[in-house]
């Protein structure tokens, strides 16, 4: 896995060097480094809004007890969006802005959480069956509740009711 990290790394660092000498020859080479200044500040001021934006909602949540949700991924990607856009190059600064823009985050959570789930080998979603909400059969007839009794034991699959239960009297 590092390795493949390493490989993709440096085959980004190629693809932005010839872009960014693409873009040097086509309008020049001052205005080439004007315009990474100028995606660099325009990457911070975007940070600054909705980094805010981000930890507010993950703050709302966290103070009304209620999962953080796409919050969470949401402050993951204005992140990740800022590195992108104060590091020097044209491609990482598409990348970062696609991923600070509030209208195209959905989007990029949605590549990013399907490469997740291609490389975790997830084939589609996942199903979690909690013993908390299965419903067990109710005994058949009335229920007796006996005072300052307590009987040890396990319930097994019995049928009717008190039929099931094994357990000693103390």
């Amino acid at each position: 896995m590092a390795h493949r990290v390493r490989v993709v790394a440096g085959l980004w660092a190629l693809a932005e060097i010839i872009v960014f000498a693409l873009v040097a020859a086509w309008i020049g080479v001052a205005w080439t480094l004007l315009a990474a200044l100028a995606t660099t500040v325009l990457g911070w001021t975007l940070v600054a809004r909705q980094g805010t934006r981000a930890l507010a909602d993950l703050r709302e949540r966290a103070r009304m007890h209620r999962p953080p949700g796409s919050a969470a991924t949401d402050a993951g990607l204005v992140a990740a969006g800022g590195v992108l856009m104060v590091l020097p190059g044209f491609l990482g600064d598409v990348v970062g802005l696609l991923c600070l823009l509030p209208p195209t985050r959905p989007l990029v959570r949605a590549v990013v959480g399907r490469g997740l789930a291609a490389t975790l080998g997830l084939a589609g979603p996942v199903r979690v069956r909690s013993s908390r909400v299965e419903t067990f059969p109710r005994p058949h007839g009335p229920v007796r509740v006996i005072e300052g009794e307590v009987i040890e034991g396990e319930a097994v699959d019995g049928g009717a009711a008190g039929e099931g239960l094994r357990g000693r009297g103390t």
